[in-house]
């Protein structure tokens, strides 16, 4: 039963009800509307880690939600603190990574400071938002966190916004805390479980593809039991990446491209695909057409349609569990057509490898994915930018555990990579995290490097120099436009990390690349590596070798 306290500040009681979930970190930026809460938060048992830039601080939250499924939490001030957490939020809607902000606010029952730094932050947020909301009465914020984790952390996983005003911050109430409770999802029903198994078994060259909703930790098991038992042959999307090991002979590849990419051969002569985790605001990794193969769509929720998504079969409950009923019934009972399988398979892999011991200077593309691949372990982090370097590690870089590539297809936003990758260095210290960044990105956020530096963590930040937004620059030559307006200047990247106390790098050859991993990792703290980098190879390899196959 819940337990009646003497009354207390509002503050207390949010911050008892945050213990209360399990919140271990507050990412924040305070002001003086969050005074009382920091007071709040100095008394309790929770971190408080302070980032440069409110962006850093929602980053990292959103991040915290990704790896453990468990709602981040950050803090911001009123006004312009607030709207810095509009991208995270929106990062954490479009990703469905459980995110709770909190934001303070001028006192709404008396106060003598105007519209001064006032915007109506609730109704900004709530289009990227499960809720928000403003908080009106102190005993009214243990249910009101309750149902923010509760609906911030169920599927389709988001972003929740909570307002705290000053004088609700300090008012006293008297009122209890609401224990949470275990959340369990239903299984889809038996008939539709045998009418998908049905479908499996006629289908003579099915494939399954792993989406950003498959990429929870508890579903890898039961996919991969699923696989293993079927022989049912995978590809994944870019956020669907790792969640089962790709170093599986039944993995095709990774759909970084919509289409016309090598492993779209076998998406199109595929008969049946089985679509486990799909979300649509990813890029769509194949395009549905009205007469071509069936789509079994598995997951949490039913399927978003749009023009190129609308799956005949339906099978909506919690994934594991699903697949676990579903296996017994297919496995032991099919027996596919492989060889063209196989052909494509061999064919994704060969494209993908070529250029990996690549020797030119500035580093290409290829080479650089395949020695971060070398180097890095089995169970090790990389966290992307966006840029598009994104799109090589995507095709190139095989993960083989649940989120161990830690990239943005769905806001791709860019800032977001160095704060990933030390939301995952500070969770997992034991392994290795590298964050991969653009030059134009890495800017964006570059002053949490002294977080990082603050924080003691291990961390390699690459930084991909070549003085431009080199996406946008390769889509412009793509486009047939003049190569104008999209270059820049950018500091000495070494004395720019060593003025804040960290270490820093400078590459010189494509060799000296895993020497230069190795040295870093070995000594430890924050390593900034910057390398110059050679995108010639986009059009030629993404645009005119693609271009070319097509027409054979």
């Amino acid at each position: 039963m819940p337990i009646e306290k003497k009354p207390r500040k509002g503050s207390d009681i949010f911050v008892e009800a945050l213990v209360n979930e399990g919140v271990e970190y507050i990412f924040a930026v305070p002001g003086e509307e969050n005074l009382d809460m920091l007071e709040s938060i100095r008394k309790s048992k929770i971190r408080l880690i302070l980032t440069r830039h409110e962006q850093g601080a929602g980053f990292m939250a959103a991040t915290y939600g990704r790896l453990t499924g468990r709602a981040g939490v950050c803090m911001a001030t009123l006004g312009p603190g607030a709207t810095n957490f509009a991208t995270p939020a929106a990062y954490a809607h479009l990703g469905a990574f459980p995110l709770i902000m909190i934001t303070g606010q001028k006192p709404i029952k008396k106060s003598k400071q105007g519209q001064f730094q006032i915007i109506d932050v609730v109704k900004l947020f709530s289009p990227i938002c499960k809720i928000s909301k403003q908080i009106v009465n102190a005993n009214a914020i243990p249910s009101i966190v309750r149902e923010s984790f509760r609906v911030a952390e169920e599927e389709r996983p988001g972003a929740v916004l909570l307002e705290l005003p000053e004088d609700i911050a300090a008012e006293l109430a008297d009122t209890s805390i609401i224990p949470p409770h275990p959340r369990f999802y239903a299984i889809a029903s038996d008939a539709v479980l045998d009418n998908t198994a049905a479908l499996i078994k006629a289908a003579k060259h099915p494939l399954i593809l792993l989406g950003a909703a498959a990429n929870r930790k508890h579903s890898r098991r039961a996919i991969s039991d699923f696989i293993r038992e079927t022989r049912i042959p995978f590809f994944v999307t870019q956020m669907g990446k790792g969640v089962v090991d790709e170093s599986s002979e039944l993995f095709l590849g990774t759909a970084a491209l919509t289409d016309h990419d090598y492993l779209h051969q076998y998406i199109h002569h595929a008969d049946l695909i089985i679509n486990i985790g799909h979300d649509v605001v990813e890029k769509p990794p194949f395009l549905m057409e009205h007469g071509g193969q069936p789509v079994v769509h598995i997951n949490y929720k039913s399927a978003q349609v749009d023009q190129v998504y609308f799956p005949q079969t339906e099978v909506i409950g919690d994934i594991a569990a699903t697949l676990e009923k579903l296996t017994p019934l297919v496995a032991g009972a099919v027996e596919f057509e492989l060889d063209t399988f196989r052909k494509v398979r061999d064919q994704v892999a060969e494209k993908t490898q070529e250029g990996a011991s690549d020797g030119r200077f500035p580093v290409i593309p290829q080479r650089l994915v395949a020695d971060v691949r070398q180097f890095m372990g089995y169970h090790d982090i990389i966290a992307l930018d966006n840029g598009i370097y994104k799109l090589w590690f995507a095709r190139n870089y095989s993960a083989y555990q649940p989120n161990t590539v830690l990239l943005d297809n769905a806001l791709a936003t860019m800032g977001a990579g160095l704060p990933s990758a030390m939301m995952a260095a500070l969770l997992h210290p034991e392994q290795k995290v590298m964050a991969i960044c653009g030059d134009g990105g890495f800017m964006m956020n570059s002053q949490e490097i002294e977080t990082a530096i603050r924080l003691k963590l291990n961390l390699v930040v690459l930084v991909l120099n070549d003085s431009s937004y080199g996406m946008i620059r390769w889509k412009q030559a793509v486009a047939g436009f003049d190569d104008w307006g999209l270059e820049f200047g950018n500091p000495d990247f070494v004395k720019y990390v060593e003025s804040y106390g960290g270490h820093g790098h400078r590459i010189d050859s494509a060799d000296s690349l895993i020497p230069t991993f190795e040295k870093a990792f070995r000594q430890g703290g924050v390593h900034l590596i910057d390398i110059p980098v050679d995108y010639s190879e986009n059009k030629k390899v993404l645009i005119d070798e693609l271009a070319k196959f097509q027409k054979h």
